[in-house]
């Protein structure tokens, strides 16, 4: 009992810290990076900044977490390593899930987003204590394109008033758009089929309820297929904007 309670007390300390190291960031990037923005872009922009601070280092954090573990699996129990790196990133959607709410209490979709990525987290972390192996696979999926997809947003934010955001933007986007389908468009589905199949064989129902994992394979389909649809829609924007300036040279 005495190591449940000072296991608890390490996560809620984690949580805090993380947390505010996030909040710190948005702040800074709010009024020290973006402060000559103009105010309609200062939010997301400082949203992006966190989110810069959040993708590669879950990327790094999961990534370890998972080879450090040899006995890892869909129905495997959490490490301490892996609770670290959930506690990371459950920070920091908490943290955007609060910018969401002050500034853009309306934009349903990221809300929906950020409240049901939360639930598959927390109950994986402080619910049924594992299937981190699992997750952590998928937020590695998720976050490894941040990099690329915070520099393209920072960039398309700016590109209308800064001929330097609209090359980088212009210049960006092919790469970003190719490694982005790939990553949620093939490697994505593909584990997803494995991490279904798994489940459905009843191999892991001792340690993780079927309604907790069916859950995550709802969410986490709905979330691929929402990218899906998002990546596709901007190949076919950005098909026509270059056959649009290939007939304006033409004409």
């Amino acid at each position: 009992m005495e190591t449940l309670t000072a296991s608890q007390y390490s996560s809620v300390a984690n949580l805090i810290l993380f947390f505010s190291m996030f909040l710190v960031i948005y702040l800074v990037g709010y009024f020290v990076v973006f402060r000559n923005w103009s105010p309609k872009l200062q939010p997301e922009a400082s949203s992006c900044f966190i989110s810069l601070a959040h993708g590669s280092p879950a990327v790094f954090l999961a990534s370890r977490a998972i080879l450090s573990d040899p006995n890892r699996g869909f129905a495997s129990a959490n490490t301490e390593y892996q609770n670290l790196a959930l506690d990371y990133s459950i920070a920091y959607f908490l943290m955007d899930l609060s910018h969401y709410l002050v500034f853009y209490p309306n934009d349903v979709l990221f809300i929906g987003h950020h409240l049901a990525t939360l639930f598959v987290f927390l109950t994986c972390r402080y619910l049924v204590y594992h299937g981190g192996y699992a997750i952590l696979v998928l937020l590695i999926l998720a976050e490894v394109t941040s990099f690329c997809q915070n520099t393209w947003t920072l960039a398309g934010a700016r590109r209308a008033d800064l001929p330097i955001a609209a090359k980088v933007y212009d210049l960006l986007s092919p790469p970003f758009y190719a490694f982005y389908s790939v990553v949620r468009g093939v490697a994505g589905p593909l584990f997803m089929y494995q991490m279904t199949m798994f489940y459905l064989s009843g191999m892991a129902d001792d340690v993780i309820p079927r309604w907790v994992w069916v859950s995550w394979v709802v969410v986490v389909v709905m979330a691929i297929s929402v990218s899906i649809l998002w990546i596709s829609n901007l190949w076919v924007e950005l098909y026509r904007e270059r056959t649009g300036k290939d007939r304006k040279k033409v004409t």
